[in-house]
């Protein structure tokens, strides 16, 4: 069954990827375009010799972005259908699309939206090449925190189900995952090297798009992986006849 899933997740992520693709080349390559087109004219302005291009513009905007994105898409969803046979059957009266459609809503924010919120991505000509190893850690460091807080809260839920609720626990989890996001986002350098100058409205439209990518293919993976699993953990979903010509429940 874990390698049907797995098989399943790919699909998803190869369809989220494709999504993510055209999202990315209509809504994301215009603040992509612009962003080098202002490093140009700078470079221009101070005599600087321009970058190389080592792959043209055109094919990088092209075949370049879709399979970059695909393959991140497919790799996503290899991994997003082994986290969810961890994960299913622990949440109580939870369905395969369900538990899908939670898991994908919930390691968005997780992993990506949280992170993103404190490190935003940035275009190119915006960061200073000599500090990249040091943004990346600063990165990682609150990606850690984020899926550590989340590991926390979920533990925190299943101790206080039982005890006060599911809502209230479900409540309670929630605020805690917050508040040590929130504290760690406090705590941690912030980073601004947005050039003098930079375009605003380039700098807002290619983060838009960043977020926008993400959730597209998340949605996909979602819901298209959720739509499967539920043919793959229960093929006849049609009422069965028993012996004695009483309807049954479909298999679970």
């Amino acid at each position: 069954m874990a390698r049907a899933l797995l098989i399943r997740g790919m699909v998803a992520g190869l369809a989220g990827g494709l999504a993510a693709s055209i999202f990315a080349f209509l809504v994301g390559e215009p603040a992509v375009g612009s962003a080098i087109s202002f490093e140009r004219q700078r470079l221009a302005a101070e005599g600087a010799a321009p970058y190389m291009e080592l792959v043209s513009r055109d094919l990088q905007s092209t075949l370049g972005l879709a399979t970059g994105v695909i393959v991140y898409g497919i790799a996503l969803g290899g991994l997003f259908a082994l986290v969810f046979a961890l994960l299913y059957g622990r949440v109580r009266n939870a369905t395969p699309a369900r538990t899908s459609a939670w898991l994908a809503a919930g390691a968005f924010v997780v992993v990506y939206l949280v992170p993103f919120l404190k490190y935003p991505a940035n275009p190119p000509a915006v960061g200073q090449p000599e500090t990249i190893g040091s943004r990346t850690t600063l990165y990682l460091a609150m990606l850690l925190v984020s899926l550590a807080a989340a590991a926390y809260a979920l533990w925190l839920y299943r101790r206080l189900d039982t005890r006060v609720g599911r809502d209230r626990a479900a409540l309670l989890s929630a605020g805690a995952y917050v508040l040590v996001v929130v504290v760690a986002g406090l705590l941690l350098p912030g980073v601004n090297e947005v050039p003098a100058g930079f375009p605003a409205t380039t700098l807002y439209n290619f983060r838009i798009a960043s977020i926008g990518i993400q959730a597209v293919t998340w949605t996909t993976v979602g819901l298209l992986f959720g739509f499967l699993a539920e043919r793959a953990l229960d093929p006849d979903r049609s009422p069965r006849t028993g012996p004695a010509g009483a309807p049954t429940l479909p298999r679970r």
